[in-house]
């Protein structure tokens, strides 16, 4: 089974709100079997819309990484994230 990966770029506005969804958020993608492959490190933006944090998670499978989101957990982080930072977020199946 492929696995899946969390793609996000994030502005962060209130780092205060937004690290109480970082918290949360970790707890919950550990839970459902992500880990961070990038987290806020160096980057050149090369085409399209610049966001200065972006962020990458592994997950065992797709499902794994959709049930994540939709979790009662990560949906109460996403309270802090949605009050803190302008942020896309997408999940890709590998190959």
């Amino acid at each position: 089974m492929p696995k899946a990966y969390w793609i996000a770029h994030v502005d962060v506005r209130d780092a205060e709100t937004y690290a109480k969804y970082a918290a949360i958020a970790t707890e919950a993608i550990a839970a459902h079997g992500g880990e961070f492959l990038a987290r806020s490190g160096r980057y050149v933006q090369l085409e399209g819309n610049d966001r200065a944090r972006n962020v990458v998670a592994v997950f065992p499978s797709f499902e794994d990484a959709v049930a994540c989101y939709n979790s009662a957990r990560y949906q109460e982080a996403v309270v802090h994230a949605k009050a803190s930072s302008t942020r896309d977020l997408c999940v890709v199946e590998g190959i």
